[in-house]
């Protein structure tokens, strides 16, 4: 760890490098498929929390990869990684993929760093993205494989363009990039998901919310999340407003 370190810095720093252990045992060809995910789910989860538990001994942890330990529910700060973000994407050579370091304090997402390593990017909350001017038509993020019907409604309503992506880190970040405005999720996610991209999003200016409006809460006995909308603000009241009006078939 380098003297001094920051949270941001941390985070930055260990998203990174996983990305790069990941990229790096892609590349050998060793493992295709399933397979390479599992490898690189185990090798980058294992550098991370080395490191964060070397760097911040104090703190607790909660990894998709880790068995998990209610102890941390004790401690303000607890750091929520996501070693690799859209395993299947990953297995299959694409690049909507991510790595998810997050810290959230007294339950809320507070420092977050999530790296696009097929991309060569990492974003995070210390060094907020300037926003760019909203898409014409506007563009809505939807899972590549299970668009959600809610999303596919308010998408029909508002007039927005469907784009289908992998993991939600790379959507929530394909917002944050400007590349889209809207990811409006209801499938279901747990806190590794979705809280080092809130994290980013909330620090570049973006609306963040459960989908029914209220604040997105980390560090909870069940790590369930079932929902979430990440848009720009102006959007935001609009997106919320129609997603409470969907009826399922």
């Amino acid at each position: 760890m380098a003297a001094g370190e920051s949270d941001e810095q941390l985070a930055e720093r260990l998203a990174t490098a996983a990305g790069a252990i990941l990229l790096e045992l892609r590349a050998r060809g060793e493992f295709e498929g399933k397979a390479l995910g599992k490898a690189g789910d185990e090798q980058a989860n294992a550098m991370l929390c080395r490191e964060i538990r070397a760097a911040r001994p104090a703190d607790a942890l909660l990894s998709e990869e880790e068995k998990d330990n209610l102890a941390r529910r004790d401690n303000l700060r607890v750091w929520i990684v996501d070693p690799l973000d859209g395993t299947r994407e990953y297995g299959e050579g694409r690049n909507d993929w991510a790595v998810h370091v997050a810290l959230a304090v007294g339950g809320v997402a507070t420092v977050g760093a999530v790296a696009l390593p097929g991309l060569g990017v990492t974003l995070t909350s210390g060094a907020p993205v300037p926003l760019r001017p909203a898409n014409s038509p506007l563009r809505m993020l939807v899972s590549r494989t299970r668009p959600a019907a809610e999303a596919v409604f308010v998408a029909g309503k508002i007039g927005a363009e469907l784009v289908g992506m992998g993991s939600a880190g790379a959507k929530a970040m394909a917002v944050v990039r400007g590349e889209a405005d809207i990811y409006l999720h209801t499938g279901g996610q747990y806190e590794w998901d979705n809280c080092a991209p809130v994290a980013v999003a909330q620090a570049a200016g973006l609306h963040v919310s459960r989908v029914d409006g209220a604040p997105i809460r980390y560090n909870n006995a069940d790590t369930y999340l079932p929902d979430l909308l990440i848009c720009r603000k102006e959007l935001a009241e609009e997106v919320l407003r129609l997603a409470g009006e969907f009826t399922p078939a």
